[in-house]
């Protein structure tokens, strides 16, 4: 775990092999794309010392049983469940083979629904959703792959796009799709490589908790490295944490942090080091974390909350919030005691009555 203030001690990997420990994962691959394996061996080893199991699910027994290192399971096998499961105490992978590649879709979805498999990852050579107008192939719910296959967005492979609704409609929690050599960037990192499809589109936001301090961290460094943070001392990023909140997507994918920092003389709060993933946007994730902040706000008697920025774009998401843009005479004092004078001169100054904007 990494120690206070050692920002580069955790890492995006860290966290998701941390995530991944302890669980069973579905791989799905056709033979045909598995001519190269290096990525899936390396990914393979990886969770196996991370005690993270694998089904792989393909059509190439020889190359399944080179993988895994044992004899696979057959899908007709009317003993699947117990068969992985006994194999599973051998071995930390098993191989579940198909009899051929026509209907594989359908092949991996019925897999992971008999053995209860809450996270499938899909092998395939197109990888993830592209982008159509303003939507991100990268994160989808049920309620957005639904209209996408309605509109006919990605009709030439609607039939893969049927199986994984009918996989997220029948219990399936998750269903990330990529290319093989994007496996890794798509497991273990938060912008990933392809697209995760997910049940809901459901944002929770709540107070951070210490497990969650690690990742808010990190995400914290990579909003000041990005320009859109200003930096803080280990001291300052460390309050920031234990006033901090963040939006879960489906309970455990950290879409975005913010804090309401209480400046108690001038009764006021300052939303900070609000960062959202570019993986969840359009989900209204910035919302969210606003709205949250807001209603703390006006639990605590504030009388106002403001935000500072040097981004035009986060002005304009602000000024949607119901913000208005106020000199920086507006703002406690405190907030200028030591901070920069040549960022303070670029600064966008925002502020918002609570009680109003909950009218």
């Amino acid at each position: 775990m990494a120690q206070p203030g050692d920002a580069g001690a955790f890492s995006e990997k860290g966290f998701y092999l941390a995530e991944f420990r302890g669980r069973t994962l579905a791989i799905a691959v056709r033979a045909e794309d598995l001519v190269r394996p290096a990525p899936l061996e390396l990914l393979l080893k990886e969770l196996a010392s991370n005690q993270t199991r694998v089904v792989l699910v393909t059509t190439a027994a020889a190359a399944a049983e080179g993988l895994v290192g044992s004899e696979p399971q057959r899908v007709g096998d009317p003993r699947l469940e117990v068969a992985v499961w006994r194999a599973l105490h051998r071995s930390p992978h098993v191989g579940v083979v198909a009899p051929d590649a026509e209907g594989f879709a359908h092949t991996w979805r019925e897999v992971a629904l008999r053995l209860g498999l809450q996270k499938v990852i899909v092998v395939d050579p197109a990888g993830g959703l592209g982008r159509t107008g303003s939507r991100s192939g990268s994160f989808v719910s049920l309620e957005q792959l639904r209209r996408i296959l309605r509109e006919g967005d990605e009709a030439g492979r609607a039939e893969l796009l049927a199986e994984i609704d009918l996989a997220l409609g029948a219990g399936v929690a998750a269903v990330n799709l990529c290319t093989l050599e994007g496996l890794a960037d798509e497991l273990f990192s938060y912008a990933g490589s392809g697209t995760l499809f997910t049940r809901e589109r459901y944002v929770a936001v709540r107070k951070l908790g210490v497990d969650d301090y690690d990742l808010a961290a990190n995400l914290v460094a990579r909003g000041v490295a990005e320009g859109y943070l200003a930096p803080r001392s280990p001291e300052a990023v460390e309050r920031v944490l234990a006033a901090g909140f963040g939006a879960f997507v489906e309970g455990s994918h950290l879409a975005g942090i913010g804090a309401l920092l209480e400046h108690s003389e001038e009764r006021a709060g300052e939303i900070a080091s609000l960062y959202t993933l570019t993986r969840f946007l359009g989900e209204g994730v910035g919302g969210h974390l606003v709205g949250f902040a807001l209603e703390r706000a006006r639990r605590r008697g504030l009388v106002y909350v403001f935000a500072c920025t040097t981004a035009e774009r986060v002005v304009r998401f602000f000024e949607a919030q119901g913000f208005r843009s106020v000199g920086s005479d507006e703002i406690p004092s405190r907030k200028w005691g030591d901070y920069d004078p040549e960022r303070r001169r670029r600064l966008s100054c925002l502020r918002i009555d609570p009680e109003a904007a909950s009218g």
